[in-house]
């Protein structure tokens, strides 16, 4: 309910140095002043630490001792009272804390409702508060950059520029409709729309062409490791991953399900994915490990293809080939310290083209030029350019695909010289889909859906 004072733990739980209970609403001083023992909270200066500790007023027992900090609005995230009490980790003591919190008139919050009241008091915007939680998952440096050039609003400036350039239009438009005795405001054409138009379409273009990279940044690239029973896709697995993750014995057939793990390559984020070895086999617990392979093969977003440089390629290998067809692909011929029995003129031939790394596991060799060349695929040497602005949210993707799809409509229709007054319609849908990115225009139901996804005290 609007108005009243939320509460929850912001630090994970379980064992630690410090848990965090927040509160916020216009009662948060003064219910932590009821369980705190130590200074007035009501009368202290806003943005200062207090010592003292926590009892339970119906017991007076000493539940922890802590350290407040009081923050008055408007000066504080969510633009209301806030206060954060930080006590001892440890489940108990934070439990019994909130508990007594909730005891004395707050409610526990809902995930991400901390940062929802802030972009509804106007304090962030909505493409401000998903970048929160991208800089709470970021899993590289490079995720977490993007994230923060989000959540500094550079792209809040940019979708508010584009919007205000169409809703320039939209006016222009109408006042000539309305006004047509305003001889002071020039006449607008099928031409001049047509290129106040395209600047927003140029920008939009420019957006989606770094889109993709910026996606990577925020999901990581889904990438299987996949080849024939015992060619060393678990030992990779460990190499990236640099610890002991997948299991590895000279048995064939070792791995029987899909081990999950992200790696940081170059600061490119990798899902990495060991799956069981594709053949032909009787075994039934193996040959669901081997479905199970040919299913994450289909969805990944690059593919190791592994093959082992002291046998001969069987039909299996060849069958492989023939599964990656156009999918990106890295081919890697594993144990080079054992004697060659690959022919590799054919390996290159099936490989048409796709990138071949030469490695030997056993002495790691050959790991570096393997995340040169996923870097390579996949960025062309370009990481983040720090002035760059990069669309790293699936959501705003599709809004920016939506409004440039608009714009193109009513491109479409100033060919065909339609009436000013229609073809605005096109360049209003194109205004809106881009106002669902800050949250300007954005459904009660998908800002809902949207905090749904963030952490409790978040």
């Amino acid at each position: 309910m609007e108005g009243d004072t939320i509460a929850a733990i912001s630090t994970p739980i379980g064992e630690g140095a410090i848990s965090i209970v927040r509160l916020s609403g216009d009662k948060a001083i003064d219910i932590a002043n009821r369980i705190f023992k130590g200074k007035d909270l009501t009368k202290v200066p806003s943005h200062t630490l207090h010592y003292g500790k926590i009892v339970d007023p119906d017991t007076d027992e000493v539940i922890d001792e802590v350290i407040v900090s009081v923050m008055r609005a408007p000066k504080t995230f969510t633009v209301e009272d806030v206060v954060e009490i930080n006590g001892h980790g440890g489940m108990i003591a934070v439990k019994r804390l909130l508990q007594l919190v909730l005891d004395q008139g707050a409610r526990l919050a809902e995930p991400g409702e901390f940062t929802k009241r802030a972009f509804l008091n106007g304090r962030i915007d909505l493409s401000q508060a998903e970048a929160v939680m991208d800089i709470i998952s970021s899993q590289t440096e490079q995720a977490m950059k993007v994230a923060l050039n989000q959540l500094e609003g550079r792209l809040s400036k940019l979708i508010r520029n584009l919007r205000q350039n169409l809703l320039e239009i939209i006016a222009h438009v109408e006042v000539n409709i309305d006004y047509p005795e305003y001889d002071d405001v020039e006449e607008m054409t099928h031409h001049m729309m047509e290129e106040k138009t395209d600047v927003v379409l140029e920008e939009i273009d420019r957006l989606l062409s770094v889109a993709e990279q910026g996606k990577i940044f925020r999901e990581g690239i889904k990438t299987a490791i996949i080849g024939r029973p015992n060619v060393g896709k678990s030992s990779l697995l460990n190499a990236l991953v640099q610890e002991e993750r997948a299991i590895v014995t000279d048995i064939a057939g070792t791995t029987r399900d899909v081990i999950e793990e992200y790696v940081n390559v170059r600061g490119i984020p990798l899902r990495l994915m060991d799956t069981a070895g594709i053949r032909e086999t009787d075994d039934i617990v193996e040959r669901i490990g081997v479905e199970k392979s040919r299913q994450i093969l289909e969805s990944a977003d690059l593919t190791l293809f592994m093959l082992n440089n002291n046998e001969p390629l069987t039909d299996d290998d060849r069958m492989i080939f023939s599964m990656l067809d156009d999918m990106p692909y890295i081919v890697i011929i594993n144990k080079t310290d054992l004697e060659n029995e690959l022919d590799l003129k054919e390996v290159e031939k099936l490989a048409d083209g796709k990138k071949i790394i030469s490695m030997s596991l056993k002495h790691q060799e050959g790991i570096e030029a393997l995340e040169e060349a996923i870097k390579d695929l996949f960025f062309e040497n370009k990481l983040v350019d720090r002035d760059e602005i990069y669309i790293s949210n699936v959501r705003h993707i599709d809004l920016l695909k939506k409004a440039k799809r608009a714009l193109l409509d009513a491109k479409d229709a100033l060919t065909m010289q339609v009436p000013l007054d229609i073809v605005q319609i096109d360049v209003r849908r194109a205004w809106e889909y881009l106002g669902e990115i800050v949250g300007d225009t954005a459904s009660e139901s998908i800002i809902d859906q949207l905090f749904s996804q963030f952490c409790l005290g978040k």
